[in-house]
């Protein structure tokens, strides 16, 4: 990183696009729980989130119930926020919708209307997804590699 200018994190799909919808709800849990914390924290746990959230595969993470809210609120080795645990299995259940409606999450992302830099995507992002607030969406969109303008500018 050059003194002065920010660059994106490896973990940013920054000149290409997510490989999978289990690829796109990573990210955007990745966004959620690095809301109001460090990020190199969440660095360092991310493993442990890919291993308690099953890789992120979206057909799993759909199917946990409450016990599994509890079992992932006793493991210290993620951020035990319950709001945002249980968000990460909310969104999941959209991202099965998501893909009954329209194939896929990009295919969904291309059909929104990116102008205004992206507004009513951030909208309806946070209506359909649970943590979503307009900064997440943001940085999220970014994440995904979409043209929004750089959050951090």
């Amino acid at each position: 990183m050059s003194e002065g200018k920010w660059s994106p994190p490896g973990w940013m799909y920054r000149g290409r696009k997510p490989e999978s919808d289990d690829a796109y709800l990573e990210n955007m849990t990745r966004v959620i729980f690095l809301a109001g914390l460090s990020w190199r924290m969440i660095d360092e746990k991310w493993p442990s989130f890919k291993r308690a959230f099953k890789d992120f595969a979206i057909d799993k993470i759909s199917k946990m119930d409450d016990q599994d809210v509890d079992r992932l609120m006793s493991d210290a080795s993620i951020v035990r926020n319950r709001a945002k645990i249980i968000a990460t299995v909310r969104n999941a259940e959209q991202f099965q919708y998501v893909r009954k409606e329209c194939g896929s999450f990009r295919r969904y992302l291309e059909n929104l209307n990116k102008s205004n830099n992206y507004a009513s995507v951030i909208k309806e992002l946070g209506r359909r997804f649970s943590r979503m607030g307009p900064s997440s969406a943001r940085i999220f969109l970014y994440s995904v590699g979409e043209d929004i303008k750089q959050p951090m500018e």
